[in-house]
């Protein structure tokens, strides 16, 4: 079944804000993080439902290379994604976003 995908504008600026503090600690490494997120985001539209439940139907697919995860919800015709988080801070902040 093909889903939509779609990104919360919040998750959008935490992609922009992680790059950005990347790309400030070394040259390229922003670039790295948003190819890791892009990567991330394919494997999900591949096989949305092989991350892990955390919450109803939210689920959370952890990066590789950054200590960040995606967390996105499971819709019957879209697959939203609601933030990208970083694994050591404020968890279950996104709850409100829908």
């Amino acid at each position: 079944m093909s889903r939509i995908f779609s990104i919360h504008e919040e998750a959008e600026v935490e992609i922009n804000e992680a790059a950005d503090f990347y790309d400030l600690e070394s040259s390229g490494l922003g670039t790295a993080f948003i190819d890791e997120i892009s990567r991330s985001i394919e494997i999900v539209t591949r096989f949305p439902e092989a991350a892990p439940l955390i919450q109803g139907r939210v689920r959370r697919k952890t990066i590789i290379k950054f200590p960040y995860s995606l967390i996105y919800s499971l819709h019957p015709n879209e697959i939203r994604l609601l933030a990208v988080a970083h694994q050591k801070r404020r968890p279950f902040y996104w709850r409100g976003r829908r």
